[in-house]
């Protein structure tokens, strides 16, 4: 690919991006520390289940889940990679998977590579400087499809923590807007979006899985 092609690619890929301006901050050393065991845990996205009940459950929502991503990630390698990945990381940090995926929406568009007219970068649109603070300083990592989203659950986490449980102003604090409403407002509608139709369990067919799309 040439120079002037990649350059193109990158300023099409910037204007896509929407959001990610966390700002660097002040934090505690527990917190730090908290973080940065967080994202190097090498453990890779393999979901757990208490029984049978919660993985059909868990299949069920990634064949709808597939369903609805179809257009965005045309690629069934890659999108059911991508969904296994979301539920795993969202699920770690104690974070609904539907509102992982609507602020994927609403900061990437489901894109890997983009990037920020402030630099943020990936599906979760994490800012570069988080490498350095809890991370190895590699930024090119955050292209990684696992480790972008582990950073960014990890920090959204870590924000809903600090806001003692309000998401609205976790969401802004996370787009570097704390206290306005457009970017809460935006993420949380993309929530609805992509919640889970939960149907009974005796209604879910236990071979159905990700294979039928």
């Amino acid at each position: 690919m040439s120079g002037l092609v990649c350059a193109g690619l990158f300023v099409v890929l910037a204007g896509a991006a929407n959001a990610g301006n966390q700002k660097e901050e002040a934090m505690a050393d527990a917190v730090r520390i908290a973080l940065s065991r967080a994202i190097t845990d090498p453990r890779p996205p393999i979901p757990q289940f208490a029984g049978i009940d919660e993985r059909l459950e868990y299949l069920h929502w990634l064949g709808e889940m597939s369903d609805r991503l179809y257009k965005k990630l045309p690629d069934r390698q890659l999108r059911i990679e991508f969904l296994r990945t979301t539920w795993y990381e969202a699920r770690r940090a104690g974070l609904d998977p539907a509102l992982v995926l609507g602020l994927i929406q609403v900061e990437s568009a489901f894109r890997k590579y983009a990037v920020s007219p402030v630099g943020a970068h990936g599906y979760m649109q994490v800012m570069p400087f988080w490498t350095r603070v809890i991370g190895d300083g590699d930024r090119s990592k955050l292209f990684h499809m696992q480790t972008n989203l582990r950073f960014g659950c990890s920090i959204l986490r870590m924000y809903l923590d600090m806001e003692r449980g309000d998401l609205y102003l976790a969401l802004g604090r996370y787009n570097g807007s704390r206290g306005r409403p457009e970017y809460p407002n935006a993420v949380l509608a993309a929530w609805k979006k992509w919640e889970h139709q939960r149907e009974p369990v005796s209604s879910v067919v236990a071979e159905r899985g990700p294979e039928h799309k």
